[in-house]
């Protein structure tokens, strides 16, 4: 296997935006597809529907709940649940934060009854939508998850591991980097919430650039870039009637570039801080831009449109009231008139008692993408999650993971539909107030079509105990990002990748040599993997480490195993190694001793400049015969057991000398 298959390479996306342009229309639109939309089909996972959610805000049948007190008394278990899913089916949004003792309880139900998926879908709820401390609640949801958690390994050790495999010539650098959009587009002042056109050469933005009056008043506008030859010309403001005296963001485009939906702010017409508005270009030009009306808009903030793939739903974010929580995402539907209908919801699976904002609708699959700060899983303030539309039915939303989410906040993005690129607007940390545009390559966690599971487990083949360790997937393909994950406890891994592709599983500890595992991905995968630990109070002996006949020259037959304990060495900094070379009883000792000295120095020259480690990591030392396995050689077979080479793997702490290596250990 070539060696650069061994690296894998992380993106730091950090992406700090302030918290106050969340009540702006500073978010970002959606990208418009080209072709029709194409079907994906991940796992259902239990997700239940609530069609109270749009019809009333409180559900309560006193009746119904007395039933189910008395199937509880009974112990009646199975008629409780049955009662209690019913009656929690029926919920409005109120009841989501007034009756969240319920979901809870409905959770324990089915936990009782075997079913942990099932009550994980309603713990999961109960915590989005608390309203109060649930403790208890956590512990379950915990206790249950613990099994499937995703252990991601933090972005210094990955930036770590970067670094010390560059070392090996003969291994690819990173290709995940962001990338500044430049000088054409980004300016002095804040510029963010991009969207693309269907074919992905032209990118409508939002900028602070333009200031307006006497007292220099910020105006925000919409600009267009478009990619000539793989740049991005100069950017230029939208004309008017798009641009106005007022604040203009947060567009989205249809796939024949010819309706623009567009969030438009403190203008007099404005039913709150911020209106939803749509234009279309006709002759030449764009026409007037009317408000969607009072049955999208409201008295409040509403910003952030993206389109449905067949255009017929415009998604967008709302902190009107009403909702679960500070704001939600919510949704019209086209009518057969042309109007948009009156705004609904988008349900307790999608919104929590938080914030969720900057709704992206993939161009080609039912994918949602949106940022929130409220679900159970997030890696800063605000971070980007996909949720599946599947049978209907929104999926619990997926955090696209940390080679995108940072410790900031991300929003302000959108995808091409390629599925390739990712553009967003991102700020440094000591620049937190301007932002600029940025792209880089679109990681698995992030890809739509990632819905095809591999899990595994390594197991110690001789304890048959699990292993610890850092397990790294690399697509072949595509070249893809996937952010490595450390074994669970339990030795068991898992992954969302691509059905189709070809990939290389790589798994590091210090506790064995790198596992290495080349797959064709056809359907979701079970494997059990297995392999020796590394035993550090015993020496490690290779059979295939023999040299020709009174002679210290690294033969062809020996690479492989050399090259492990490079890799080994590369991977750990803090390690050291001692060897040693050892002969049998022929000849003259004192040519053995010298033989087996030059031997030892010969592997460990070799596997310096291999690793192109810093010198005084490696020891080599020679003892002729003088250290026999076989104090009698009878046979051949007792002189070959002789004529030996020994590997010790010096552990940091077992190590009494300064250690030579850089950086960290695991």
């Amino acid at each position: 296997m070539p060696r650069f298959l061994r690296f894998f390479s992380v993106l730091l996306v950090v992406f700090l935006l302030p918290h106050l342009a969340l009540r702006a229309q500073q978010k970002k639109g959606t990208a418009a597809g080209k072709l029709s939309v194409r079907t994906v089909r991940p796992r259902a996972d239990g997700t239940p529907t609530f069609p109270n959610v749009n019809r009333l805000a409180y559900y309560h049948n006193k009746k119904a709940l007395r039933e189910i007190q008395r199937a509880e008394k009974r112990k009646n278990w199975t008629a409780a649940r049955n009662l209690l899913g019913t009656y929690v089916g029926q919920f409005g949004i109120e009841n989501f934060y007034r009756d969240t003792n319920l979901l809870w309880r409905l959770g324990q139900l089915w936990e009782k009854a075997g079913n942990a998926d099932q009550a994980k879908v309603y713990y999961r709820l109960a915590l989005k939508h608390r309203r109060q401390d649930l403790k208890k609640v956590q512990l379950y949801y915990d206790s249950l998850e613990q099994k499937d958690a995703d252990l991601y390994v933090p972005l210094k050790v990955y930036y770590d591991l970067v670094e010390y495999r560059k070392n090996i010539a003969s291994f690819r650098p990173p290709k995940g980097v962001y990338t500044s959009m430049g000088d054409a587009v980004n300016s002095p002042a804040e510029d963010y919430g991009p969207t693309l056109n269907a074919d992905a050469n032209q990118l409508i933005f939002s900028s602070k650039r333009k200031m307006r009056g006497i007292h220099g008043v910020v105006d925000e506008d919409l600009y267009l870039s478009r990619r000539e030859n793989e740049l991005w010309t100069d950017a230029e403001p939208l004309p008017k009637p798009i641009n106005s005296p007022y604040n203009e963001g947060s567009a989205c485009i249809s796939k024949d570039g010819k309706t623009l939906f567009f969030a438009r702010c403190e203008c007099p017409t404005c039913h709150g801080n911020c209106d939803l508005y749509v234009s279309t270009f006709k002759d030449g030009q764009w026409t007037m831009p009317k408000s969607l009306g009072a049955g999208v808009n409201s008295g409040a903030w509403d910003s952030q449109p993206t389109l449905s793939p067949g255009e017929d739903t415009l998604y967008f974010a709302s902190d009107r009231l009403g909702g679960f929580g500070l704001s939600d995402i919510w949704f019209t539907v086209k009518q057969k008139n042309g109007q948009w209908g009156r705004a609904q919801n988008l349900g307790p699976t999608v919104n929590t008692r938080e914030s969720e904002v900057s709704p992206f609708y993939h161009p080609l699959y039912h994918v949602l993408y949106f940022s929130s700060r409220g679900q159970l899983l997030n890696f800063g303030d605000f971070d980007i999650y996909k949720t599946y539309r599947t049978r209907g039915r929104w999926q619990e939303p997926i955090n696209i993971g940390p080679l995108v989410n940072g410790k900031g906040s991300e929003y302000y993005f959108t995808i091409d539909g390629d599925s390739k690129s990712l553009y967003y607007a991102r700020s440094e940390e000591k620049e937190m107030k301007n932002l600029d545009l940025y792209s880089f390559p679109l990681p698995m966690e992030a890809q739509p079509l990632a819905v095809t599971h591999v899990e595994g487990a390594l197991i110690d083949s001789v304890s048959q105990k699990p292993l610890n360790g850092i397990v790294s997937i690399i697509d072949t393909d595509n070249g893809i990002e996937v952010a490595s994950k450390y074994l669970r406890d339990d030795g068991t891994f898992d992954f969302d990748l691509i059905e189709g592709s070809h990939y290389v599983m790589l798994i590091q500890s210090p506790d064995f040599f790198s596992v290495e595992k080349k797959f064709a991905l056809k359907a979701d995968t079970v494997m059990k993997l297995m392999t020796n630990s590394i035993d550090y109070k015993l020496p490690l002996i290779f059979k295939n480490i023999e040299f020709d006949q009174d002679k210290a020259a690294i033969r062809p037959s020996m690479h492989p195993v050399l090259d492990r304990i490079a890799v080994f060495m590369v991977d750990h900094p803090t390690f050291r190694l001692s060897i040693s070379g050892h002969t049998d009883t022929k000849g003259d000792p004192d040519f053995n001793m010298t033989l087996s000295q030059d031997r030892a120095e010969a592997i460990r020259r070799y596997i310096e400049q291999k690793g192109k480690l810093k010198p005084n990591r490696i020891e080599s030392m020679g003892y002729g015969s003088t250290q026999r396995l076989k104090d009698i050689e009878a046979t051949e077979e007792d002189a070959r057991t002789n004529r030996r080479v020994e590997f010790r793997l010096i552990k940091p702490e077992d190590d009494k000398k300064p250690d030579a290596g850089a950086g960290s250990g695991w």
